[in-house]
């Protein structure tokens, strides 16, 4: 079996196939470190669409993220955070992936600009650590992850998973598939410990071991990976109105990546090809979930 693709959607289907017992090489243009999932700030919080399904998809991957904070050397750890809101009721369509004890619960101590809040604990993945770990993960289990630059979907006697993210456009033919371009601003750790978000903005602060991840930007088709510095000073004022500790902070990086942007996340197999692609900035959040279903699709 080949898995195309060597994102944080890649890898997770790799290492359920070879749990389930397939041969599994993955290949991809880019390796681990050098793809659009190594950006992400990586806060489990879902969107996306169908949303039925990305309700399933979460609340698996909210489970298995759980499991592995018992292994450090994972880089995932459960941390309390708040999903901002302009108007006084805002909501989460998807509470249902939330288990129980999670929250979500209504904040009272909102940053200035904001009228509603509800707080929850979620998983934050910190990505260079945790695809070291799942690229290690496919290997231990006995399969390969391979630098190769395809310009189709290979074919022959062999079942092929596409998790090309953005270069499903070519590889899945799917003209529906475009880039949506998030810049991030990484700073140094000041003592913050709890990750924010705003969706709408969007704007996010999401903290880890070493650093901060401060976000963001959702500019569809836009194709640019070179960072803008008028989008990073507003990046960073925003972060600032939120949590004043990271006014002044110390940059660290700027980075930009390109979300694999679709109306709907495409999971389905067609003949010899399972489709997993089209999860925009969600594939961490549903990455689990989505990888237990293209193991049942392998055995049809």
């Amino acid at each position: 079996m080949i898995v195309v693709g060597a994102g944080v959607v890649g890898l997770t289907c790799a290492v359920r196939l070879l749990e389930a017992g397939h041969r599994v090489d993955v290949v991809g243009r880019d390796l681990p470190l050098e793809t659009t999932s190594s950006v992400a700030a990586a806060v489990w919080s879902p969107y996306s669409q169908p949303q039925e399904h990305v309700v399933r998809w979460a609340r698996a991957a909210y489970d298995a993220f759980a499991e592995l904070c018992a292994d450090e050397s994972a880089g995932v750890v459960m941390r309390t955070g708040t999903e901002l809101f302009r108007e006084p009721a805002g909501d989460l369509w998807w509470r249902d992936a939330l288990p129980p004890g999670a929250g979500p619960d209504r904040e009272t101590s909102l940053p200035p600009g904001y009228a509603s809040g509800l707080t929850m604990r979620t998983p934050v993945i910190e990505m260079p650590v945790y695809l070291h770990w799942l690229a290690a993960r496919v290997e231990a289990l006995g399969g390969t992850v391979t630098r190769m630059n395809l310009s189709a979907l290979p074919t022959g006697d062999v079942l092929v998973v596409n998790a090309s993210g953005i270069g499903a456009r070519l590889l899945g033919a799917d003209p529906t598939v475009g880039p949506v371009r998030g810049q991030v601003v990484v700073v140094e750790q000041v003592g913050v410990d709890r990750w924010w978000i705003d969706a709408e903005a969007p704007s996010y602060v999401v903290p880890r071991s070493r650093d901060v991840v401060l976000g963001g930007t959702a500019d569809e088709g836009e194709w640019s990976r070179t960072p803008d510095p008028g989008t990073a000073a507003s990046i960073l004022e925003r972060a600032a109105v939120i949590e004043p500790r990271l006014a002044g902070a110390r940059i660290l990086q700027h980075k930009v990546g390109l979300r694999p942007g679709r109306p709907a996340v495409r999971l389905e197999r067609a003949d010899d090809v399972i489709h997993c692609y089209g999860h925009g900035g969600c594939g961490v959040t549903v990455s689990w979930g989505c990888a237990d279903d293209v193991v049942d699709l392998a055995r049809e």
